[in-house]
C-alpha cells in the first residue's frame, strides 16, 4: 500500500501521514530511522524516541502519554504566545510614543514596524546602499531551501554585500556551529570579496542585522514576517555591544576548520547539549538554542545516555555531573 504523503504542517500536530506511522510502530514495537521519514513531526513531538541500546532504533511512547503530551504542547504555545505578546507591549510601549513623537516632528521614526518579508528585504538593502562602514549580523538556524523564492532571496543578499564591500566596508556575521559546514554558507565567504568575516558559536541569538551602528532589525514574530527597524541610538548602541562580546567569543569559522577533540568519548556538541541539560530544558528548547532540529538533538541526546550509563532522563543529569565533563571543557 502507497505510503500516505506527509505534508508540512504546525508542530504538535498529528498529521494522517503520522497517524498511520505512529499506529504502525505500535503494532511492530518499533520502527527504524529510515522509516520515520515517513512522518518526521513523529519525532519533533516526541511520539518516537531513540532506544538507549541502539539509537538508529524508534520505540512509540504508550498512546496515552502521547496525547497528554501533544495536549501540553499546545498549551505551553499558547502560554508562550501570552507570554511574548505581554513583553512586547510592556518593553515598547514606551518606545513607540517616542517613535511616534519623532514622525510628527518631520524626522525618521526611531522605531518601525515592517511587515512582509518583501517589505523587510527592501528596507535592509535601502539601509545597506548608503552604508559605508560595516554590516553586523547574527543568523541563526536556517532552513536553505532551494526554491525560486530562496534562491532569489540569496543572490539579493549575496549583490547587496559585495556592493558594501567594495565600498570598503566590512561583513561580521555569526551562526550557530551547526551552519559552519553548510555548503550554501561556506559557499557565501568563498565568493564573497573583501573583508567578510564569519564566527560561530554554541548558541546564539535570534536574527539581528545591524548596518553602519546606526539602524538595527530584529524579527518581530515567530514567523519572522514581520520585523522592528530600530533606530533609536541607545537601542542600537546596545545591540551592537551585545554582538562584539558574541563576537569576541565565536571561534573563526573556515571550510577547513576541524571538530573540537571529544573529551572521554563526549563529542563538543554532546557537552553543549549536557550543559543545557542539567538547566532542565526540554528537547525542544535545547534544539533551538543550539541551532538543530528535535531530531538531532534527541539522537545526541540518547548517545550521551549510552556513553555515560544512564537509563533514565534523571539519572542522566546526575552522571553528567558526577562525570565532570563539563569542568573538564571548560
Amino acid at each position: 500500500m502507497t505510503p500516505t504523503p506527509h505534508t508540512d504542517h504546525a508542530p504538535g500536530h498529528l498529521c494522517p501521514a503520522g497517524t498511520r506511522l505512529y499506529e504502525r510502530a505500535l503494532q511492530h514495537g518499533h520502527l527504524t530511522t529510515d522509516d520515520a521519514n515517513e512522518a518526521p513531526c513523529l519525532l519533533d513531538t516526541g511520539l518516537l524516541h531513540p532506544a538507549l541500546e541502539n539509537p538508529d532504533r524508534l520505540q512509540p511512547v504508550a498512546p496515552a502519554i502521547a496525547l497528554q503530551r501533544l495536549l501540553r504542547y499546545t498549551g505551553e504555545r499558547i502560554a508562550e504566545e501570552r507570554r511574548r505578546e505581554e513583553q512586547l507591549a510592556e518593553v515598547f510601549q514606551s518606545l513607540v510614543r517616542v517613535g511616534e513623537a519623532s514622525a510628527e516632528e518631520g524626522g525618521t521614526p526611531l522605531l518601525s514596524v515592517l511587515s512582509g518579508k518583501d517589505r523587510i528585504n527592501q528596507a535592509i538593502t535601502e539601509a545597506l546602499a548608503g552604508a559605508t562602514e560595516e554590516l553586523l549580523s547574527v543568523q541563526p538556524q536556517l532552513n536553505y531551501h532551494s526554491s525560486a523564492y530562496a534562491r532569489e532571496a540569496q543572490a539579493l543578499a549575496m549583490r547587496r554585500d559585495q556592493a558594501l564591500l567594495d565600498r570598503g566596508g566590512r561583513i561580521r556575521a555569526l551562526y550557530a556551529h551547526t551552519q559552519r559546514h553548510i555548503p550554501v554558507v561556506v559557499s557565501r565567504y568563498e565568493q564573497l570579496r573583501g573583508d567578510a568575516q564569519a564566527r560561530t558559536l554554541d548558541e546564539v541569538t535570534e536574527r539581528l542585522i545591524i548596518v553602519d551602528r546606526t539602524v538595527a532589525f530584529i524579527p518581530a514574530d515567530r514567523d519572522r514576517a514581520m520585523a522592528l527597524e530600530i533606530r533609536h541610538p541607545a537601542l542600537v548602541g546596545y545591540l551592537t555591544g551585545m554582538f562584539d562580546r558574541f563576537w569576541r567569543l565565536a571561534t573563526p569559522m573556515y571550510p577547513q576548520a576541524v571538530q573540537p577533540p571529544s573529551i572521554n568519548g563526549i563529542t563538543a556538541r554532546q557537552r553543549a547539549i549536557a550543559e543545557l541539560l542539567i538547566e532542565g530544558h526540554t528537547d525542544t528548547v535545547i534544539a533551538e538554542r543550539l541551532g538543530m532540529n528535535v531530531r538531532t538533538a534527541r539522537v545526541h541526546i540518547a548517545k550521551l545516555a549510552a556513553t555515560l550509563g544512564s537509563q533514565s532522563r534523571a539519572q542522566l543529569g546526575y552522571l553528567i555531573g558526577r562525570s565532570g565533563i563539563l569542568d573538564q571543557a571548560r
